[in-house]
């Protein structure tokens, strides 16, 4: 969607109210207490009444916008700036375009559409054939952290990041030429870099029947054990790098995205911001349907 259709489509907080409440009644509401999912619409109070057990559900309730005072129409602006390019706004920089005065409302409203774009990646796994790999992302660490942290993988000011990527490699019959398509991403900051954080992030990202590729590292020596087949090469020869290289690029984009659009990022909120990342990439063909899809995501995936 672009600026021209947003303003025409979304010009006051009452069309911004009707286009959420269409949204979700298109997807249906539940009713918390009973299970119920025929409901009458209360206008006057903008809010829906069960049929079975006259229990009411608001119109924000189980969805992102639950517990904020900001209006639909702030929250409408910002979901279009955040969809509208490939890279990312600095939350300073939206609340600026919003003219909000008080940072933290503007902060922890991009934060929410962050999870929800996670939640809603989440409930899909890659699958087929898949690359593998890890990536150190700059951060900001505490004063505690810096006193606790070591050298190498453990050093202060870094986090080790999974980046998977779900491709196929293909060949051509008659030429013998390969290709490689990319489809599918997920990127998880590692708490653990070892064996056990990395099976972790297979069991949950990955279908049973995957062939993952990866390097020879020690911590993947278990992956075997929860996917089909498992390949490894060392990371020093030239096959690994050409195997491996959508994940590659991930990483360098993702890097090049972070640190152009933001002076430091604290390294508790890392996985947010890689969760904006991720969720655009995997969209990066929608172009105007973008902004749509995070308004469902909104909806159904913060209950």
């Amino acid at each position: 969607m672009n600026i021209f259709s947003f303003t025409v489509h979304f010009d006051s907080e009452e069309s911004c109210r009707n286009h959420f409440k269409a949204e979700r009644d298109k997807l249906g509401v539940v009713c918390k207490r009973c299970g119920h999912t025929e409901h009458f619409w209360i206008k006057s109070r903008w809010s829906y009444e069960c049929k079975e057990c006259r229990s009411r559900t608001s119109l924000r309730s189980g969805t992102i916008m639950q517990g904020s005072n900001l209006p639909f129409l702030v929250w409408y602006k910002t979901i279009f700036l955040m969809t509208a390019t490939k890279k990312c706004f600095s939350i300073k920089e939206i609340q600026k375009q919003l003219g909000l005065r008080r940072y933290e409302p503007v902060w922890a409203m991009v934060h929410k559409l962050r999870k929800a774009m996670d939640r809603r990646d989440a409930r899909y796994t890659l699958e087929g054939m898949m690359e593998m790999d890890e990536g150190y992302f700059s951060v900001e660490s505490s004063e505690v952290e810096k006193s606790k942290a070591k050298r190498g993988r453990d050093a202060a000011g870094k986090s080790n990041v999974a980046v998977m990527a779900e491709s196929a490699q293909l060949e051509d019959i008659e030429t013998g030429k390969g290709t490689s398509q990319c489809r599918y991403f997920k990127a998880k900051v590692l708490d653990n870099h070892k064996a056990g954080g990395i099976n972790e992030t297979v069991k949950g990202g990955f279908d049973e029947k995957s062939i993952v590729l990866s390097d020879d590292s020690t911590s993947y020596v278990d992956i075997s054990d929860y996917v089909e087949l498992h390949i490894s090469e060392k990371s020093s020869e030239g096959p690994a790098k050409e195997t491996l290289r959508w994940v590659h690029i991930t990483i360098s984009n993702a890097k090049r995205n972070l640190l152009g659009n933001y002076h430091k990022i604290k390294g508790e909120y890392l996985q947010l911001y890689l969760n904006e990342f991720i969720y655009k990439l995997n969209r990066r063909y929608f172009g105007e349907k973008l902004f749509d899809r995070l308004i469902i995501a909104g909806i159904t995936g913060y209950d």
